[in-house]
């Protein structure tokens, strides 16, 4: 058996990346995935790096199908309520339940000083990534609830939930909110033996971060930097001699508090950092 058999996992933002890691960790453990993401760029995010497409959310479903585990997937914005929860029921009716959430879906928008960032720019990064992660709980709770079996909420913040960034004050801001939501989940939802926690993870080899844009944070009077040149930078930030961790450093940690390894853990931040937060 495996470590989450006959489980369903609710993901956000699986059609590429984070997301889909978790979503073939957690099939390789024996969980069917309702897997959601907007499935398209988001307007005002391609000067940083271009959106997941339909084609890899369909990619997503051909590799958890491939391991023998069912899979319901539907293009829904996580800032859009009734789309994600209708995408979250229909999961759940063919399905049959949900037990693990992974609210991964995500954006990290950067290279401002505070006081320059437009207000649009603010809004489009909280909504997805505090708001959205918020929705995703609320559409979830009530499921959860009324099965009366328990179950694992994940969310996905980062070490920019844990201490200030400079250049990201949006990112910083909704990550940090993230944090508040956990606890304040973790502390309503106890009774019902429904565990929140967060994963705090530091940069991770996604196209959110392996991109010239995030490049040239790090190197700003570097035109065209190569990521070879910015993994010796971001690896100055860590305290293991590394640039960045992989998606599946973050799954494996996803899926420990998915698991009954974690029956007792709530109310907790669980750092993938390589020492990020420490140094």
């Amino acid at each position: 058996m495996g470590r989450v058999d006959g489980k369903v996992a609710f993901i956000t933002g699986a059609a590429r990346g984070q997301g889909r890691s978790h979503a073939l960790r957690l099939a390789q453990e024996g969980a069917d995935i309702i897997a959601v993401d907007i499935a398209e760029s988001i307007p005002g995010m391609d000067r940083f790096y271009h959106g997941a497409t339909e084609e890899d959310l369909a990619e997503t479903v051909r590799q958890v199908e491939a391991l023998d585990r069912r899979i319901v997937a539907r293009k829904a914005d996580v800032r859009d309520y009734d789309a994600l929860k209708a995408a979250l029921d229909e999961g759940v009716a063919e399905l049959g339940h949900v037990d693990i959430v992974s609210a991964n879906a995500g954006i990290f928008a950067f290279g401002e000083q505070s006081q320059l960032v437009e207000d649009a720019e603010w809004e489009m990064v909280n909504d997805i990534n505090a708001k959205g992660v918020w929705h995703t709980a609320k559409a979830v709770i009530p499921h959860l609830i009324e099965q009366g079996t328990g179950g694992s909420i994940i969310l996905t913040s980062s070490t920019a939930g844990l201490k200030g960034t400079p250049n990201v004050v949006a990112y910083t801001a909704s990550k940090h909110a993230v944090v508040g939501i956990m606890r304040t989940l973790a502390l309503e939802l106890a009774p019902h033996r429904i565990r929140v926690n967060t994963v705090h993870p530091t940069g991770v080899a996604t196209d959110m971060i392996l991109n010239e844009a995030t490049f040239r944070l790090f190197m700003p009077d570097v035109e065209h930097p190569t990521q070879e040149a910015a993994a010796e930078i971001f690896a100055t930030t860590n305290a293991l001699p590394i640039p960045w961790v992989e998606p599946i450093d973050i799954s494996n940690a996803v899926l420990y508090l998915a698991s009954d390894e974690a029956r007792y853990v709530t109310g907790t931040e669980l750092k993938i950092d390589a020492g990020y937060t420490i140094k």
